[in-house]
């Protein structure tokens, strides 16, 4: 399995196919297989790489000076670099896109596109951070994520008709009980933090060129509504796409939809 020591930790990632190079970058909470059906399409073509966040999937504890969405666009620009990768396109779907613009705009002369999905990188409504917050500090203070919270936790990720008995849903909910509870507190509450405590960076939006970017988001997207992706897209000048029948994690949910809006962007882009 392929890692890269970055700032002292080992960094997981997946490199498959070969052609020009796409960079997924996914969901809190989720691993590179929450890619995979994406994975298996785009690589036929592409060069895919998907990385995992610190403390997802077998990545290691997230670095000491890792304090901001800045230093995970910083940490993939050295996964690139370690790749010999000079021009990628980013697709980033929720925290990956939040951190996925800031890359976009400390480095564009290394993206050939990229597509935001089911994310925003305005700062989170106080709300939803309080109560976010509020979440975080009792599964760090339980060191596991107990049943209660896996019932409000795991629907936030899922369009509301979805059947939670069925594989998607369970597996994600079965992964997230099983979480240690070091890895818990060491990186998964700390990236919650900085997750839903991300600076407003609504303003910068209109910088990205809207030519090469793409919004898409879920119709059925819950934390992130479709409201949030029409508002970064107009603000980009680029398109935005509603994907049917999808929530958050629209790319498991409708991924034949996705897929194939994916290779439509690749194929302008490369």
């Amino acid at each position: 399995m392929p890692f890269v020591t970055i700032d002292g930790q080992a960094l997981h990632y997946i490199d498959q196919g070969t052609g020009p190079a796409v960079l997924l970058a996914g969901s809190y909470l989720w691993d590179q297989t929450m890619w995979a059906p994406q994975i298996a399409a785009l690589s036929q073509q592409y060069r895919v790489i998907a990385m995992e966040l610190w403390g997802h999937g077998q990545s290691g504890p997230l670095p000491v000076c890792t304090t901001s969405l800045d230093d995970i666009a910083r940490q993939a620009l050295v996964l690139l670099d370690h790749l010999d990768i000079e021009r990628v396109t980013l697709v980033g779907l929720s925290v990956g896109g939040m951190w996925g613009a800031r890359l976009a705009l400390s480095a564009a002369h290394r993206l050939n596109g990229l597509v935001l999905m089911d994310t925003y990188v305005g700062a989170e409504p106080e709300p939803t951070r309080q109560y976010y917050f509020s979440l975080l500090k009792q599964i760090e203070e339980a060191g596991v994520i107990t049943p209660a919270l896996l019932d409000i936790v795991v629907p936030i990720f899922f369009r509301p008709g979805i059947d939670p008995q069925s594989p998607l849903y369970q597996n994600f909910r079965t992964t997230l009980a099983a979480l240690p509870t070091d890895r818990l507190r060491q990186s998964i509450v700390p990236m919650g933090r900085i997750t839903f405590g991300r600076e407003d960076f609504m303003a910068r939006l209109c910088e990205l060129d809207g030519a090469s970017t793409l919004v898409m988001c879920g119709d059925q997207d819950t934390p992130r509504p479709p409201a949030e992706a029409r508002e970064m897209a107009e603000l980009i000048g680029c398109p935005w796409l509603l994907v049917p029948e999808a929530g958050h994690i629209s790319n498991l949910e409708n991924p034949g939809f996705v897929t194939a809006e994916l290779l439509k962007f690749l194929a302008s882009r490369n």
